[in-house]
């Protein structure tokens, strides 16, 4: 009996569902985020894509964004619940997903909004803290107090 068998990455494996979201590279993007295969999730974006992080200038272009990710997204896990898809009359799609992001050190809650080109690939993302600014004190708190706890 032959039997051939295919490895692949977990981030290729259909596990990632985000209610509301059908937009495969949506669902890659996070997997790859999780997976951190970072070039992977670089190369889902436009030639001259744009990732804008929160309160950082807007980094343009695969190779500077996967460098950007390697640098710090480490230990990340994305964990969208939620998407809203909005046709605009550009012909691009926007799409805005909720859900948290966790860290080793913090989890918080963020806003995505991405546009989709025709081509469905990224040409923007928005990374937004949705986080009263209580909750940022806190956190600036107690990381500071972690940081001198060391």
């Amino acid at each position: 009996m032959n039997e051939s068998h295919t490895v692949t990455p977990p981030y290729q494996q259909p596990e990632m569902t985000i209610e509301g979201i059908t937009q495969s590279v949506i669902l890659r993007y996070f997997e790859t985020m999780n997976a951190s295969d970072y070039e992977a999730t670089a190369a889902l974006f436009t030639d001259n894509g744009v990732m804008q992080p929160p309160f950082e200038e807007p980094i343009e272009g695969k190779a500077a964004i996967a460098t950007y990710l390697k640098a710090e997204a480490i230990d990340m896990q994305l964990l969208p619940k939620t998407g809203v898809v909005e046709p605009q009359e550009s012909g691009d799609t926007q799409i805005q997903v909720k859900g948290k992001v966790k860290t080793p050190l913090f989890s918080v809650n963020v806003g995505w909004i991405f546009i989709l080109t025709p081509e469905q690939t990224i040409s923007f993302v928005r990374i937004k803290l949705l986080a009263s600014p209580q909750e940022l004190l806190s956190f600036r708190r107690s990381t500071n107090d972690q940081c001198t706890n060391d």
